[in-house]
């Protein structure tokens, strides 16, 4: 494998792992009684929240429900949908 391919390979795993977090940091959300300082959710919060807030300032929270993950999901399928074709086209 050359180092192009190993490198695009492994951002491509990359955002699949960010997509977990995403998706456990949204599942986790519907529970109101779990308290983000403690030290696992802290660290899925900080992880997770800087991407959030991005769209969080274009789609602010309609009626109490925030929109944004669902643009950052999208977002980031199509970029790992990019990675994993660019080795084919090398």
């Amino acid at each position: 494998m050359d180092p192009i391919t190993l490198i695009i390979t492994s951002l491509a795993t990359f955002v699949q792992i960010y997509l977990y977090l995403l998706i456990a940091r949204v599942l986790l959300s519907w529970f109101p009684n779990i308290n983000w300082m403690n030290p696992p959710f802290s660290i899925l919060s900080q992880l997770t929240d800087p991407y959030l807030n991005i769209f969080r300032s274009i789609i602010p929270p309609l009626g109490g429900i925030d929109l944004s993950p669902i643009l950052g999901f999208l977002l980031l399928q199509v970029l790992q949908g990019a990675l994993v074709r660019i080795p084919y086209m090398i």
